[in-house]
């Protein structure tokens, strides 16, 4: 079957969980205003680290979404996943139990895994002896625990899995859930959550060496800037529900728009010389997608926030659509890099751009790099049509990932 034939992949439902807004619908009001929710960490002295800042979830109540009974038995960033999987669901109208338990399916990314229980429950071991350990410390830190607790949650029993590739995950599980859809199964529930801000998890982070030493968050995480000297880090992420395009329609189900086209690539090792991979996976998507440069009309860039890597994208972008040549935004410069979770609510937002036809702006970019030249959506939100929007995301160690999101309207 060519590319052509293949069956549409559309999104049907959004679940969020920012550091700006819980829900889909609050999410998307904050960031088109700019309301940042990067701040000083609130859940513990952050003092002793390089800088004190992160993107927290504050208005997150597990308690308000779950059950008692599976709050002992999970990590943060999974309660979080739960949540956004019934938001999810709901949002598309998809009722799980009215549907095929083997038709239905779960891909998700992951980072790091439940770091907030791991450590409480090594903290257990370390200081009163492994009696106290919880058994659920078995499952609750693993990576494809989020996977695991939404299939059951929801009797999914179709294939799933999860992608571990960093801040590319996001893009890669829903490209991954998208070949389960074109393979016949009618529903898949995808996306990233990632929550890795205990102080155990901020030691991992700060092992990259990309993140910002700023202790202000009007000047931290500026990306594409003369002066960006690394990321703010950040938690939450994004669950979206894909469906065969043809059977949303016949159920007269609401979509956001399609998953048109997505590529993948893998840096090369510095010694060799070669050009890093991002050029060659954004090529690669609009290639599947059937799409030249012309028909972007936004960019949601990974905007890694440090001088190197924000140079390869730009002349990445550059290459491919000319100096300036087309919008670009970094709305999570105001949630911080969420790992896992991150590519997910790009393709979130650039789907929701899509319906009200604005693009959110990026924040904390006073003096744009000379090196980048970008036709950067800086400060305030932007008016524009858009009806296809390409999605980058790049993982530590060398993970490169584009999406190609297509308006609903746009299909034919």
């Amino acid at each position: 079957m060519s590319t052509a034939q293949l069956p549409e992949t559309a999104v049907t439902g959004l679940g969020v969980v920012a550091p700006n807004g819980l829900g889909a619908e609050e999410y998307w009001t904050a960031t088109l205003k700019g309301a940042s929710g990067i701040g000083r960490i609130s859940r513990y002295d952050p003092s002793g680290y390089p800088s004190p800042l992160a993107g927290e979830v504050l208005d997150f109540a597990a308690e308000e979404h779950l059950s008692s009974r599976m709050l002992p038995q999970t990590d943060r960033m999974t309660r979080m996943a739960l949540a956004a999987s019934d938001w999810a669901l709901a949002d598309a109208d998809a009722d799980p139990g009215q549907l095929p338990e083997f038709g239905m399916g779960v891909v998700t990314a992951s980072s790091s895994g439940g770091f907030e229980f791991a450590q409480n429950e090594l903290q257990k071991l370390w200081s009163k002896g492994p009696e106290y350990v919880s058994a659920y410390q078995s499952f609750a830190w693993f990576y494809a625990v989020n996977t695991g607790q939404i299939s059951i949650r929801h009797g999914m029993r179709g294939p799933s899995g999860v992608l571990v590739t960093d801040q590319a995950g996001g893009l890669d599980a829903l490209a991954h859930a998208r070949r389960h859809v074109r393979g016949g199964i009618p529903l898949l529930v995808s996306g990233g959550m990632d929550a890795s801000l205990s102080p155990w998890g901020l030691v991992s982070l700060n092992t990259s060496g990309r993140l910002t030493r700023c202790a202000d968050p009007e000047r931290a995480y500026a990306p594409f800037d003369a002066g960006a000297d690394g990321h703010v880090p950040g938690e939450g992420g994004a669950i979206l529900v894909l469906e065969d395009a043809a059977a949303a329609r016949g159920r007269g189900a609401r979509s956001y728009g399609t998953i048109a086209g997505y590529g993948a690539t893998f840096d090369p090792a510095p010694e060799t010389g070669r050009e890093p991979g991002l050029r060659r996976a954004v090529e690669l998507a609009l290639a599947d997608a059937g799409v030249g440069a012309a028909d972007i009309d936004a960019v949601f860039a990974d905007a890694a926030g440090t001088r190197d890597l924000d140079r390869v994208e730009a002349e990445a972008l550059t290459a491919v659509f000319g100096p300036y040549g087309v919008p670009v935004t970094a709305p999570k410069t105001m949630t911080g890099r969420l790992y896992s979770g991150a590519g997910s609510l790009d393709v979130a937002a650039a789907l929701l751009s899509m319906r009200d036809a604005m693009v959110p702006p990026t924040l904390h970019v006073p003096e744009p790099a000379d090196d980048c030249p970008l036709d950067l959506v800086r400060d305030t939100a932007r008016a524009l049509s858009v009806r296809t929007a390409l999605v980058l995301a790049r993982g530590h160690g060398g993970f490169n990932a584009a999406l190609v999101l297509r308006a609903p309207d746009a299909d034919a």
